[in-house]
């Protein structure tokens, strides 16, 4: 009953400020909005490598990080074979980090190639302009 009521006041509100709502269409709201700034550019810039990495790892951490919350529920049960367990569990992760900071994967900021030097594609390089 309670599920039912929540759908029907969920779909009389939304249903209610499409139709009580304002319809305004100009160039700025049709605009995507980035922080209030102007966008300028090309939206297919292209993104250093790292960046995904560092991307992948947060997410990959951070669902690690999740598996702590479960622990904690029932830590008080378990007694010390919980706290051994998740001792090794956070000397893995706590591993795996070191690890990606020693390759470098944490600085993608800082780029491998010289910033003055451009990077050009081998069929322009033959040609004269």
């Amino acid at each position: 009953m309670q599920t039912v009521l929540a759908l029907v006041i969920a779909c009389a509100l939304v249903t209610l400020s499409y139709v009580i709502g304002r319809k305004v269409k100009n160039k700025v709201k049709d605009m995507p909005y980035e922080c209030g700034i102007a966008p300028t550019g090309d939206a297919r810039e292209r993104f250093s490598v790292k960046f995904y990495l560092v991307a992948m790892l947060f997410i990959l951490f951070d669902i690690e990080a999740i598996f702590l919350y479960p622990w904690v529920v029932v830590y008080k049960p378990l007694k010390m074979f919980a706290f051994v367990e998740m001792l090794i569990f956070v000397a893995l992760v706590m591993a795996g980090f070191f690890f990606v900071w020693k390759k470098g994967v944490l600085d993608w900021a800082h780029s491998d190639r010289d910033p003055v030097t451009p990077i050009t594609d081998n069929v322009t390089e033959g040609r004269s302009h």
